[in-house]
């Protein structure tokens, strides 16, 4: 069972629209999907799926979202990162 609301797509593009299709972090530009081989994801800050409060959302790049994971700052293993493009 997802811990991810059923309008969780909904929620994370309008997250993504309000940083302009941009990674807050590096500033990679996906609006004209123009950043080969990374997609815009959205990350939790406080690491709670549940927690869809705009001010707990941010987009990131996969690679500044596995970056953050990576640096021991999650729950989450990194094999359970998506990196699908």
């Amino acid at each position: 069972m997802s811990r991810y609301s059923k309008d969780w797509n909904k929620i994370a593009c309008a997250i993504k629209q309000k940083a302009d299709w941009k990674c807050s972090q590096c500033g990679a530009d996906f609006k004209n999907k123009s950043s080969r081989g990374s997609c815009l994801q959205v990350h939790h800050w406080n690491r709670i799926p549940e927690d869809n409060r705009p001010e707990n959302l941010v987009a990131l790049c996969n690679i500044c979202h596995l970056k953050y994971h990576r640096g021991g700052k999650s729950n989450i293993l990194i094999g359970q990162l998506s990196l699908n493009l």
